[in-house]
């Protein structure tokens, strides 16, 4: 059965703090609020907690989990080919609304599903997440929804959709909004706007001026 804590109560957030670390490390899903909507994440290196998630979404493999982590120092260790102007793009945004598409590390141990080398991560701007995320390392998170609904701003939402495939839910009121990160790939020479989101085509060129927005 799913246990949920209060992260805005001083107790229920140190004790949930401390479940939903022990559940990621045994293989288990959590649900973390995030600065734009809630996420399910699992312990990014366990293919079959990453394969849980993806069932618990109802989410193909054609669609990976991007991977979330509390610390842009994290980076030197998952990934490879990294620009200066991908770093350029982590100084100004990060922790933010930034998902960037760049090369991993080909030593890596994971499958985040088909991804051809590459990993979409983000270091979200909120304390519970970012608390998480430095306990336990590197987590694929994706928004806590079933595939095809809208992205919860609630734990209850989330709950609602997700019910007992999550062991601990992370409940830290609504959202503070609902619109997902924008996505730069960041793999070529010229960084490419994937997903226009909480971030615009001219906020990112003020940093990168030679960003492209994909068709």
């Amino acid at each position: 059965m799913a246990r949920r804590y209060d992260t805005n109560d001083a107790t229920d957030r140190a004790t949930g703090l401390r479940e939903a670390a022990s559940a990621v490390r045994r293989g288990e899903l959590v649900v973390l609020p995030t600065d734009t909507v809630y996420g399910i994440g699992a312990d990014a290196f366990s293919a079959e907690a990453v394969a849980d998630l993806l069932q618990a979404k109802g989410r193909g493999r054609n669609m990976p989990t991007p991977v979330l982590i509390g610390s842009p120092n994290t980076l030197h260790g998952l990934v490879t080919d990294f620009s200066e102007m991908a770093w350029e793009l982590v100084d100004a945004f990060w922790p933010g609304a930034l998902t960037l598409v760049t090369k991993h590390q080909p030593s890596l141990q994971w499958d985040l599903g088909d991804t051809r080398g590459t990993v979409a991560v983000r270091m979200p701007l909120h304390p519970v997440a970012i608390e998480l995320l430095t306990e336990v390392g590197p987590m694929a998170v994706s928004s806590a929804n079933l595939t095809g609904h809208p992205a919860p701003e609630t734990c209850d939402a989330a709950q609602e959709m997700l019910g007992d495939s999550v062991s601990v839910y992370l409940d830290g009121g609504p959202t503070p909004g609902n619109v997902p990160s924008s996505i730069v790939d960041v793999t070529g020479k010229v960084p490419v706007l994937l997903r226009e989101g909480a971030l615009s085509p001219e906020e990112l060129r003020k940093v990168v001026p030679d960003l492209e927005v994909a068709n």
